[in-house]
């Protein structure tokens, strides 16, 4: 059940009676998770308040299929330099049916590496470039929509390798989810092959907050569907993940 990718956040009063928060601001998301028809979970984004300019961003997820499970927490800390965000640590641990695997990445932009151990396995890379880890990158992307930027193109390290993703934009679309209805920019991943095919539907009044996401692939597909978002711009991350 790869999940990690997925492109996710929360205030304490109505939505409706506030202005679109800004994707930085401290919140709490949860989403359902669903395979074909079966529901399978729920799985939670943490934003914390930054310290020092550096924040935390925080997945958990609890997903179960008849006698399988898969249980994942993955961490992403990250500064904000001038709306252009920079990773310094990430670490995935995951559990459940099959192989436990654990991933721990080091973003070291003043020497210009990346220090990455997956499944145990070892490796270095250049960080010569803007680069992002699976967890913040969807932030970067909402602050990229939010300034209107026409161009989606983000290099991910993921599984000791540097990935290349880019995404169309395919316009609206009336979204009705179970935290509501939204008007949604559409996008999709812009690949060669046909084999596997993903796009997300973005909602502007909630700071371009992904209100769905769909994968296909192999005749199957896993998808995500927004539950419920809370923002606050002082609460804590304790407090936030308390409110219901």
């Amino acid at each position: 059940m790869k999940h990690h990718f997925l492109l996710p956040l929360l205030c304490l009063l109505p939505l409706a009676l506030q202005a679109a928060p800004n994707p930085l601001t401290p919140q709490v998301v949860e989403y359902q998770v669903k395979y074909g028809s079966f529901s399978l979970g729920e799985a939670r984004f943490t934003l914390e308040t930054p310290k020092d300019h550096t924040y935390r961003y925080d997945m958990d997820s609890d997903l179960s299929l008849l006698m399988l499970s898969d249980k994942r927490k993955i961490t992403s800390v990250f500064t904000d330099v001038d709306g252009q965000l920079q990773p310094l640590r990430f670490i995935h641990e995951r559990t459940g049916t099959g192989k436990d695997f654990n991933e721990q990445i080091a973003f070291a932009r003043d020497q210009g590496k990346v220090f990455s151990v997956y499944k145990g396995e070892k490796t270095k890379l250049d960080y010569d470039d803007a680069l992002y880890d699976t967890m913040m990158v969807q932030l970067q992307f909402r602050l990229d929509l939010l300034r209107g930027k026409q161009e989606y193109h983000y290099k991910m390290v993921k599984d000791n390798e540097i990935d290349d993703y880019r995404f169309r934009n395919l316009g609206t679309d009336t979204v009705t989810v179970p935290a509501g209805t939204y008007q949604a920019v559409r996008l999709e991943v812009a690949r060669e092959s046909t084999k596997r095919h993903t796009e997300v539907w973005m909602a502007p009044e909630l700071g371009y907050l992904p209100v769905r996401f769909i994968h296909k692939e192999k005749g199957s597909t896993m998808e995500l569907v927004l539950r419920q978002a809370r923002f606050s711009s002082d609460a804590p991350a304790k407090q936030l993940a308390q409110t219901e």
